[in-house]
């Protein structure tokens, strides 16, 4: 008797509902997520066993790269749907305004205005360290040559002024990021939680008393140092 020959059925796995899952699961995770911006200079922070998280939200940050530039960033209240006026592009514009009527008001026969599209591209910058009278011309950079001329720049100016009534443009960026919209930075700052020191482990110590030193001679003398969390090796 012949041998009943069973016919062959392909194998198909149809992928049509993974393909869909896998599109949903990434469309989610690229409208939730929150990437890291690139920093003007890598700063490697010393190690502690301080366990406490850097805030997230309505942080005024001092990066203080091995060579002694100083650069700033801040971030306001988280953004949302029902709070935009205290998201971080406002704040970052609303300083940068503040800045400059500071500036004009210090500096007699100064007359340092930003146009609102020059704004809007300065509330996009994570950070930023020119001098505000270079401000203008940074701001009309390309993209890519922003970065370039940020890292060879000099920095927020942060020498101390020989008149101690005219304070240096580190301290008009710090005041200026106080009296930006969000009050929340505001009551941030009051507690010691709304400054942070960011220098590299290698930054001699004199540089970052400069700093701490400019910030207290404004009356902001509560501020955190960033660190790593220590090994056990370590």
């Amino acid at each position: 008797m012949g041998k009943v020959k069973i016919k062959k059925k392909e194998t198909r796995i149809d992928m049509t509902a993974m393909s869909d899952v896998t599109v949903l699961l990434l469309t989610f995770f690229m409208l939730t997520s929150t990437f890291l911006q690139k920093e003007p200079v890598q700063v490697i922070t010393p190690p502690s066993v301080s366990e406490e998280k850097v805030p997230v939200a309505n942080l005024l940050s001092v990066l203080v790269s091995p060579e002694g530039k100083v650069y700033l960033e801040v971030l306001g209240s988280q953004d949302s749907t029902d709070n935009k006026r205290k998201g971080s592009e406002n704040v970052r514009a609303n300083m940068l305004q503040n800045m400059a009527d500071q500036y004009n008001s210090l500096h007699p026969g100064a007359n340092i205005k930003f146009t609102p599209e020059e704004l809007t591209t300065f509330s996009k910058c994570n950070a930023f360290g020119v001098p505000i009278t270079r401000m203008k011309e940074w701001l009309n950079m390309p993209t890519d040559q922003r970065d370039k001329a940020l890292e060879a720049g000099p920095g927020v100016p942060i020498d101390m002024n020989e008149d101690p009534n005219k304070p240096n443009e580190f301290q008009m960026w710090v005041k200026a990021a106080y009296n930006s919209i969000d009050d929340e930075l505001q009551e941030a700052v009051v507690k010691g939680t709304g400054i942070a020191i960011k220098a590299d482990q290698t930054t001699p110590y004199s540089v970052v008393n400069v700093v701490m030193d400019n910030l207290q001679t404004i009356k902001m003398n509560k501020f955190t140092l960033m660190t790593a969390l220590k090994t056990e090796e370590e």
